[in-house]
């Protein structure tokens, strides 16, 4: 499998009367900083924003390159490798330029130009005068080609007087001439400009059309309307006990027993930790992760957050259950790590022990969007990664230790509890039950979500990378390889990751191996089959009654989900319906290593 290892190469594309040239430069973000009236401003921010949370038609945007009415791009550049016209070829660009630098760099051509790309004008002692770009100096003449694309070849011992201007050759205002959607089909035809291998993995891990099983899985409620919860966002079956499953309630701080054993139904009060809560929408009380030992010292861990001090913190608790496992003890906490977070987003998607014994915490980035401070790509704090830690020992300084293995465990300046890096927020992950491998759902910012494989000291992008999008180069570093997700999906499918499990149960065959998941937002579930972190097949499953807040499983490998929005929480039925039939049976997501 092929990673992301593209070097950087920031370009900025000019323009020639309508057409357009690129130079290697860094590109402002400040949009519409060189429009000279504030309705310009205000226009060129309309189309930003326009092109930013929709998605165009490349093969439109191709139309529009080559319209030599409208652009007329495809006068200066080619799109084959050649490079044999005024500007660049522009065969790669969606691999070197985000989505933001192309609307940014199209809005304002003359915001940064790099030397060798700015318009020189020639004037000739005869009188003479040439304009455009300088395309080489050699044997005593210079080589100037110009609006028209036609190469000029001027002697230098005829030059009465030669200036470079700081403007781009195209004036201001190539979008007056489109309409948003247009300008939005224009830079998704630049951004899907790419190498051809990158383009490919891009094409099969974010399909265009996700087909829905003709009959879908059922979501069958396991608690009735009197027992709902106050916006659950985790379940989980206690270990040993068939039927009782934990619910976390991250805004009130509770936990709830629902005990659905022996055809009966009941809900109590497992805890109540609201004194160790900073309650509040997407914050809280995250989840639970029982110690693989639960059922002989009856230890587990909560992921919350806490404020100290006007200080928002990132936390894991270790907690003790009862003797009948039915309640928690009441003995106090026990902190085992905690970490300062930027803002009150983003500050954890999940604690969950492997199969090696240790436990793997999901950790945001913090914010704020866009994560301006680079955490993702920061080695030295725990933030935008996935950490792993053994608490079953200590050290002088923690109450935890660092697995042998971690992959930056003996590295200066790093945190030794990182496991992989990248993450923007890693909204529920989870190990497949057979082969162990390490899924998560990672939530986009404003475009993509994606699905990652996880293995050792891997970096999975964010936030150079959105999905297989490149997000920006400020924090990219020489050499640095970038592993692309699995599956990815853009604003027609949704917003908001939850990633699930690969579904382990009996009772549905062809679903065996198949990983599940979803989207919060629009409700849509889907199963998916990969082969060495290449998406093979994916389906839409279902669509949940509520919004999913998250996944659980059972010891036998059934699967549920959180309905949100009212309390619901469903078991998803997977017997009536079948799953690629003709592989029906297979276990499909058994290929990991």
């Amino acid at each position: 499998m092929q990673n992301f290892d593209i070097r950087r190469s920031v370009v900025l594309l000019l323009g020639i009367g309508g057409a357009m040239l690129i130079a290697a430069v860094p590109v402002s973000r400040a949009v519409a900083a060189s429009a000279s009236s504030a309705p310009e401003i205000a226009a060129k921010r309309r189309y930003a924003d326009f092109a930013m949370s929709h998605n165009g038609d490349a093969v439109l945007g191709r139309h529009l390159f080559a319209n030599e009415q409208k652009l007329a791009c495809a006068r200066c550049h080619t799109i084959d490798g050649k490079s044999d016209k005024a500007g660049p070829d522009l065969s790669t660009i969606g691999d070197k330029f985000s989505r933001r630098e192309l609307i940014d760099a199209v809005l304002r051509p003359s915001a940064n130009i790099a030397v060798g790309y700015s318009t020189t004008v020639i004037r000739t002692k005869s009188g003479q005068t040439f304009e455009g770009i300088i395309k080489d100096t050699a044997n005593g003449k210079i080589g100037l080609m110009g609006a028209d694309g036609k190469l000029v070849r001027i002697r230098t011992q005829d030059i009465d007087r030669r200036q470079t201007s700081n403007l781009s050759l195209m004036p201001e205002g190539l979008e007056v001439g489109l309409t948003p959607e247009e300008f939005t089909d224009l830079i998704d035809f630049l951004a899907s400009l790419r190498l051809p291998e990158s383009a490919e993995i891009a094409r099969q891990g974010m399909p265009s059309v996700i087909q829905q099983l003709s009959t879908p899985a059922l979501l069958e409620p396991i608690n009735s309307d009197k027992n709902r919860f106050d916006h659950p966002c985790w379940v989980g079956q206690i270990p040993g006990m068939p039927g009782a499953f934990l619910v976390c309630e991250h805004q009130t701080g509770k936990v709830w027993l629902l005990d659905t054993s022996a055809g009966g139904e009941k809900k109590e009060l497992f805890g109540d930790f609201r004194s160790e809560i900073r309650p509040g929408v997407a914050i809280g009380l995250l989840g639970i992760a029982f110690h693989p030992h639960f059922r002989q010292n009856h230890l587990y861990y909560i992921q919350h957050q806490r404020e100290d001090g006007g200080q928002l913190y990132a936390v894991v608790s270790e907690k003790v259950a009862s003797p009948d496992f039915r309640h928690d003890s009441g003995r106090p906490s026990r902190q085992i790590i905690r970490f300062r977070c930027s803002t009150d987003v983003h500050s954890g998607g999940g604690i969950a022990f492997g199969p090696d014994g240790f436990l793997y915490i999901g950790m945001g980035d913090t914010g704020p969007q866009g994560d301006p401070q680079g955490h993702g790509q920061d080695l030295s704090i725990p933030l935008g990664k996935m950490l792993r830690i053994d608490v079953d020992h200590s050290d002088a300084r923690q109450p935890y230790s660092i697995p042998a293995d971690n992959p930056f465990r003996d590295q200066p300046g790093v945190r030794p509890e990182i496991w992989a890096y990248g993450f923007r927020e890693p909204w529920r992950f989870s190990f497949d039950a057979l082969t162990g491998a390490l899924w998560v759902g990672d939530v986009g910012q404003d475009r993509v979500e994606e699905v990652d494989l996880v293995r050792r000291g891997e970096n999975y992008g964010w936030n150079v990378y959105e999905g297989f999008e490149l997000f920006s180069n400020r924090y990219r570093r020489p050499r640095e390889s970038f592993i692309p997700p699995v599956f990815a999906y853009n604003r027609k499918y949704g917003n908001s990751i939850t990633g699930g499990y690969v579904y382990r149960g009996s009772k549905s065959p062809s679903f065996y191996g198949i990983y599940i998941c979803g989207d919060y937002t629009s409700r849509r579930i889907w199963g998916l089959v990969q082969k060495d972190r290449a998406l093979q097949t994916i389906e839409q499953i279902a669509t949940c009654p509520q919004s999913i807040s998250s996944f659980g499983t059972d010891e036998t490998g059934e699967l549920y989900a959180v309905g949100y929005d009212t309390g619901t929480i469903y078991h998803i039925d997977l017997s009536r319906c079948r799953f690629n039939s003709q592989s029906a049976g297979q276990d499909r997501n058994s290929h990991f290593p």
